[in-house]
């Protein structure tokens, strides 16, 4: 299994970022990256550092209301595959009905990046892998609200 290191992932997307913007050929993992990095030009800043060694290094506190761009967008493309494979099984359907609840597509995302970030801290308080059933019920009861 890939498992790339914060700096590889941080290149990653300020090369996919670069080549966007260049009019360069880009992987499909790339075109994904750069679609999503397209519907945030919040972080479009982030991935075009005057200093590459600095953005590798730099440190995002929740505590400082700060958001990390690298994670965030890292999670919008777990999320994709998930979607693309129907993996855990169910969660197609559910990011279906919750982006119709929602309006978008991107909201569902966004709803779903919550509950993927409770199960991975509750995989990581517990020192237990990931339960993919507890973070499917969690995108089916957003799904469901009213």
């Amino acid at each position: 299994m890939f498992n790339p290191s914060r700096d590889e992932v941080r290149r990653f997307f300020i090369d996919t970022w670069r080549k966007q913007r260049e009019g360069s050929v880009l992987t499909p993992l790339e075109a994904i990256a750069a679609d999503w990095i397209i519907q945030h030009p919040e972080y479009h800043a982030n991935l075009v550092p005057t200093h590459p060694a600095a953005a590798a290094n730099q440190d995002y506190s929740p505590e400082n209301g700060q958001t990390n761009p690298f994670l965030h967008l890292s999670m919008h493309l777990a999320i994709s595959e998930q979607l693309s494979i129907d993996q855990p099984p169910g969660i197609r359907a559910a990011h279906d009905r919750l982006a119709a609840r929602l309006g978008s597509p991107h909201d569902a995302q966004h709803a779903i990046m919550e509950c993927l970030g409770e199960t991975l801290w509750e995989a990581q308080r517990s020192g237990m892998p990931p339960d993919t059933e507890a973070y499917l019920q969690r995108i089916k009861q957003q799904a469901s609200r009213d």
